[in-house]
């Protein structure tokens, strides 16, 4: 292994999290490799210590955005026909009308699905963003890039923006292995799969069928099973906080236990100021009985909306508001990047919070890591019944029949039923525990810790 430069995309701010304010890229270095980040993104990472190359000048062809929805329908068509279940309907978005360019591309979108929704269609559509791609200025900038560099390989991570596909093409183009993380684990069967690689990194050998279930041109031996670095923080325990550091810093009453709350956003979720509210209420139910028990809020990172607000100061003497350390680089929403400070923070408030309170989010697996359960709200408002955010439209996606049992989760079936089921969660947290362990090793590689040694591995075999 001559050449140990590996180039790390990333074409957006999501991968930072994984890959930057894990230990991915001090482990890379320990194992002799020479980690360089491809950077699209607003952070300056050499401030981190870390060597980059910035991109520049990133930007699509007119009609990758379009070729690229298309693309989208179709999968969720044969996925359908595949199956014979509905469900991937449910993951469409609406065609936008409101102004003459978006009526223009919804049009143009349409009549793609329309002539292309077969399998051959599919690669024809697959075969026409690459060819609109190599014609762009940012085609020809990656080309030079990777000249200059010689990287070994090129890995990118997160398999969904559409300004990854230009620099993986001219790696592919000029015979330099690359590989894609699949970010989420709810990702595959939504069609998120925007980009093509030589090789793909998963969390579990459940993704990895889903993958190739998918994506029949993806052969076994293209998939490494890796696990995923976001959970790695979770086993460092030199990173948590006294009690009493925690509380203070936080303005929390050491008296109390707390709840967390953790928002959804505002797409998924309408309605989640209400859910805020119904758990408050349930919370005074419990402690007129006893109990001592405050709520720690933590909204979603991209949620600036004042929708809480209310909420929040008719319960200031019960709920405490602990918003996400992230940072606002840009105008834009994708210039909303996560912070190492926030990685410490959420590890730190899952510690010293007894349960989670959420509509159907992936914090089920982060509590699950401390041994406490994780309560899924599992009733409809006003606003949310008969709505493309009903829970039981959030519910039968697909990720969530991963579940091996029911109980993985405590089900919060009414607002009436909310101190109730904390209350039980509370006095008897293990059989939760237990079921949310059992679906935890389904959905992500064990143990934990290791996600990022088994990429560099995989990294380590695919260059070797």
């Amino acid at each position: 292994m001559h050449n140990k430069k590996i180039f790390i995309l990333l074409p957006d701010g999501i991968g930072l999290r994984n890959f930057a304010y894990s230990h991915f890229h001090e482990l890379g270095q320990k194992e002799g490799f020479e980690p360089v980040f491809w950077n699209n993104t607003s952070f300056d990472l050499k401030t981190l210590g870390y060597e980059e190359v910035k991109i520049h000048r990133a930007k699509t062809h007119p009609l990758t955005d379009i070729y690229k929805n298309a693309r989208k329908h179709i999968e969720l068509n044969l996925n359908i026909q595949k199956s014979g279940d509905s469900v991937y309907d449910a993951y469409r978005f609406p065609f936008s009308y409101k102004n003459l360019k978006s009526s223009l591309k919804s049009m143009a979108t349409r009549v793609i699905i329309a002539v292309h929704s077969s399998g051959k269609g599919l690669e024809k559509v697959r075969e026409k963003i690459q060819q609109q791609e190599r014609k762009t200025d940012f085609y020809r900038d990656s080309l030079a890039t990777l000249q200059k560099e010689k990287p070994a390989m090129v890995f990118c991570t997160n398999q969904r923006p559409v300004l990854a596909i230009a620099p993986l093409l001219a790696a592919r183009d000029l015979g330099i292995p690359t590989a894609s993380f699949i970010f989420s684990w709810d990702n595959l069967p939504k069609a998120t799969m925007v980009v093509e690689t030589d090789y793909y990194f998963v969390w579990s050998d459940h993704m990895k069928k889903e993958l190739l279930y998918y994506y029949d041109y993806i052969h076994p031996e293209q998939v490494f099973v890796t696990g995923t670095p976001q959970f790695e923080s979770h086993a460092n325990k030199a990173t948590i906080q006294s009690k009493q550091a925690f509380f203070e810093a936080n303005g929390l009453d050491s008296a109390k236990k707390y709840i967390c709350f953790s928002g959804d956003d505002i797409t998924t979720s309408p309605d989640d100021q209400q859910y805020l509210a119904d758990t408050a209420k349930a919370v005074r139910a419990l402690n007129a009985k006893g109990y001592n028990l405050g709520i720690l809020f933590r909204r979603c990172p991209v949620d600036f909306s004042s929708r809480y607000d209310s909420v929040l100061e008719t319960n200031k003497d019960l709920i405490v508001n602990l918003p996400p350390l992230w940072k606002k680089i840009g105008e834009g929403w994708n210039t909303i990047l996560p912070t190492r400070e926030d990685v410490v923070l959420q590890q730190n408030t899952i510690f010293h919070t007894e349960m989670v309170v959420n509509l159907g989010s992936s914090m089920v697996f982060d509590y699950v890591c401390y041994d406490k359960p994780c309560c899924f709200v599992n009733y409809d408002t006003d606003r949310t019944i008969g709505s493309n955010s009903s829970v039981k439209k959030i519910y039968n996606y697909v990720h969530f029949r991963s579940m091996p049992h029911k109980n993985a989760v405590i089900w919060l079936d009414s607002p009436e039923e909310i101190a109730d089921r904390i209350e039980t969660g509370l006095l008897n947290p293990e059989s939760n525990v237990a079921a949310a362990k059992e679906w935890f090793q389904v959905i992500n590689e064990q143990p934990i810790q290791d996600a990022s040694a088994r990429i560099w591995e995989a990294i380590r075999n695919i260059i070797r």
